[in-house]
């Protein structure tokens, strides 16, 4: 189920990036599949994630025109990946009067106190927070050639809010992850966009 954070993060916010072999022949495509063992498991069953993975997948190759066969033109897999970050931020110190140590605040001679230079620290506060981090990513590979022709990869902040509704994260994200994919079946020339 966590797996699942990936694309319900990845669905807004997130950073999504694609890229395709100019020199596939797109043109020749008309039919799909998916690899065997497409999806993040190993277990030998398919989670709920890849359930609507496929589902969502398999709705935006044929609003393309692809239709499904056991002899495909292409071949497509996905796979998610979470990991812990640190984030380490630095800024301006909300106690300037203080100063270091509270020595710089003028209570010594009655004299008006001051800030510290920067270049040390000294007038700076660092903030440090924990967060997950999405990875997600859809590939399209020419059957015959064993060959990479796209890719969609999509980075973003996962949080448990974003998985309230499984089902409805990755039905929402897959779309925005294919709209970076400029065919549609039988074309060799890449569209605007597909309705």
């Amino acid at each position: 189920m966590l797996l699942g954070f990936v694309l319900a993060g990845c669905s807004s916010g997130a950073n999504i990036i694609s890229d395709h072999d100019r020199s596939a022949p797109f043109g020749s495509y008309n039919t799909y599949n998916f690899m065997q063992g497409a999806g993040p498991e190993a277990e030998g069953y398919k989670s709920f994630f890849s359930q609507y993975m496929v589902a969502a997948i398999t709705i935006e190759m044929e609003k393309r025109g692809y239709t499904k066969s056991d002899d495909p033109d292409l071949l497509v897999n996905f796979n998610a990946i979470l990991q812990e970050k640190t984030k380490v931020t630095t800024s301006p110190s909300s106690s300037m009067g203080a100063g270091y140590y509270g020595y710089r605040g003028g209570r010594y001679g009655g004299y008006g106190g001051y800030g510290g230079w920067g270049g040390y620290g000294y007038a700076t506060e660092t903030h440090v927070s924990q967060y997950t981090e999405g990875t997600f990513n859809i590939d399209i590979v020419d059957a015959k050639k064993h060959q990479l022709v796209w890719e969609a990869v999509g980075v973003g902040k996962v949080t448990e809010k974003k998985l309230a509704n499984l089902e409805e994260g990755v039905m929402n994200g897959v779309p925005k992850f294919f709209s970076l994919y400029p065919y549609v079946a039988g074309d060799p020339n890449p569209v605007s966009a597909v309705k």
